[in-house]
């Protein structure tokens, strides 16, 4: 198998709004970032990955692009970003960022000029629509039709918010006018880039009308609108003129492909390094995209699902591993659900974390952390919908409410699944906003701060941040590296539901072991004798496993 630098990375998403505010305003910076470096650093980070800090209106916290070229001023400047990718680059982290592609912020010059004048060459940079009616039941993301009246009988097309309009990728300008986007940035010294929503790029179906699938008379543009016929012109445009360098890191959020098409995504002449897969991430929703219909599961299904897409990626390209972003509540809340540790319980928080930290790092692909969950972090108590930020929670606790659920059980659904969770500040030390931001936080800080803080756990070596940064050591060692890294993933089959149990089998025969008791009960196992790389208890027994204890041994 090739050897290339991100197959060996460990990256780091940043969400700049929530990881380090420096000028006191309430929202974190380019400064913040480049203030935390030696923490990455410490932690063993490759890579980070900024979410978008472009100039944006901020409707969906920067995923509305108001101008690809510049940096908004509530992050900085781009005097800022140069310092940040010089800095980084010293000290050996590189820097991926996020790229919307699929649609701009209605504010950005391009949707302002198609606006103003119908013949302007900007009006074939979006989806216009010459209709009396709209022109199909199809229902955006974010709720209510994607279409927006746009003048006396004229519609534009968005996917998600209607101050989202989508790009028109069948313009050979507009798609030229991208390219050079992403050959600005890596000019720049950019490493790579997330691509964002880049499987509703082609409309073929959602511009036609289909069956309702709810009471609304619409249907979801994620059953319409994901990876359509045609689409794979313009992944394999966009690669041939952009991202043919090798070294170049780019991971794409594809939700709507096939496991059988995937090497079309990720193999050899793929149209990117890794995909994100969301199949395990959304094992708590039934089928749509109603967050109130959350979805009974055990934990041999979470094994069926997590198994599944590590033996269909392996054998097709590279993957993306993760199991928290800025689009998910936090995993403990996730996996554990009503028995994840309470916020007094660090004893629990730690086991748990380390248990789900474990099989993080030791699944095959690229790792992605997010930010907060090497200390435990989880989700946030929002004691109304006035409190939550983000648009979908909004449009998810109305759909719950004309679903004929009450105020308090709307709220709870939106609670469990809330994107806000996750987007909740960083809490640096014990001191107010977790030492955030010396103002007003952007929105409100989780009130676990003090006991989950980054500066307390730096200086406890028992810590669940020490042992983040230890099983990432212990994966980047030489050698494990041929296993952990590179090797197959093949399932302990004989594992008992509540366990997760794999090996990691290197081209040589050199295998590694992982059990993981996801369960707060003892279990009974079969681990192989051999050297343990880690534990989080301090003894180890071949036959059992204490509650949520998790082991890796190299096997003899």
């Amino acid at each position: 198998m090739k050897r290339i630098w991100w197959k060996e990375a460990v990256g780091y998403q940043i969400y700049p709004k929530s990881f380090k505010d420096t000028n006191g305003d309430g929202i974190g910076d380019l400064k913040g970032i480049l203030e935390k470096l030696p923490y990455l650093k410490e932690l063993g980070i490759d890579f980070i990955w900024i979410c978008p800090f472009y100039p944006s209106p901020m409707k969906d916290n920067g995923y509305d692009v108001a101008d690809y070229y510049g940096i908004d001023p509530c992050f900085g400047t781009m005097e800022d970003m140069d310092l940040l990718l010089k800095k980084a680059g010293e000290l050996g982290i590189r820097v991926i960022i996020d790229m919307v592609l699929n649609h701009t912020s209605d504010q950005h010059a391009w949707f302002q000029e198609a606006l103003k004048d119908p013949n302007s060459e900007y009006r074939d940079y979006y989806m216009f629509v010459q209709s009396k009616e709209r022109p199909s039941n199809t229902r955006s993301c974010f709720g209510g039709s994607v279409w927006e009246k746009a003048g006396e009988d004229c519609w534009y097309y968005h996917t998600f918010d209607k101050s989202q309009p989508d790009l028109n990728w069948e313009s050979q300008k507009l798609r030229e006018e991208l390219y050079n986007v992403l050959n600005y940035w890596m000019e720049k010294g950019v490493s790579g880039f997330r691509f964002d929503a880049i499987t509703y790029i082609k409309k073929v179906n959602s511009l036609m009308s289909h069956e309702p699938d709810n009471t609304d008379g619409l249907i979801s543009v994620e059953t319409t609108g994901q990876n359509q016929e045609g689409i794979r012109e313009f992944l394999q445009e966009m690669n041939h003129k952009c991202l043919r360098d090798p070294e170049i890191m780019t991971v794409a959020e594809a939700p709507g492909v096939p496991y059988e098409n995937l090497s079309e995504f990720i193999g050899e002449d793929g149209y990117f390094s890794m995909v994100f897969d969301f199949s395990y991430a959304d094992i708590d929703l039934l089928p749509g995209s109603n967050w109130y219909n959350q979805a009974p599961w055990t934990f041999g299904d979470l094994k069926k699902l997590l198994f599944r897409s590590q033996c269909s990626v392996q054998t097709q390209g590279w993957g993306a591993i993760y199991l928290e972003n800025h689009d998910q509540s936090r995993s403990f809340n996730k996996y554990f659900r009503e028995k994840a540790a309470t916020r007094d319980d660090l004893h629990l928080r730690f086991l748990q974390g380390s248990a789900l930290a474990t099989l993080l790092m030791g699944l095959r692909g690229t790792v992605f952390v997010y930010q907060g969950e090497e200390l435990g972090s989880e989700n946030g108590k929002f004691n109304s919908i006035e409190e939550y930020d983000d648009l979908n929670t909004k449009d998810q606790y109305r759909r719950a409410l004309c679903a004929g659920y009450d105020e308090a059980q709307s709220l709870k659904f939106v609670n469990d699944r809330s994107r806000d969770n996750s987007r909740m500040p960083f809490p640096w030390t014990a001191e107010a906003n977790g030492g955030f931001t010396s103002g007003m936080p952007w929105l409100k800080c989780n009130d676990d701060y003090a006991a989950i803080c980054a500066k307390k756990q730096e200086q406890d070596k028992d810590s669940l941040l020490h042992y983040y940064r230890n099983l990432i050591r212990i994966r980047k060692d030489e050698a494990n590296r041929e296993s952990l890294i590179y090797g197959e993933v093949r399932e302990i089959q004989n594992a008992l539901e509540s366990v997760i149990a794999f090996e990691r089998i290197a081209e040589n025969g050199e295998k590694i072991q992982i059990w993981i008791n996801m369960s707060d009960e003892t279990q009974q196992a079969d681990i192989a004798e051999g050297e343990i790389l880690c534990n989080n208890y301090s003894e180890t027994s071949q036959k059992s496993l204490n509650p949520y204890q998790a082991v890796m041994v190299r096997c003899r």
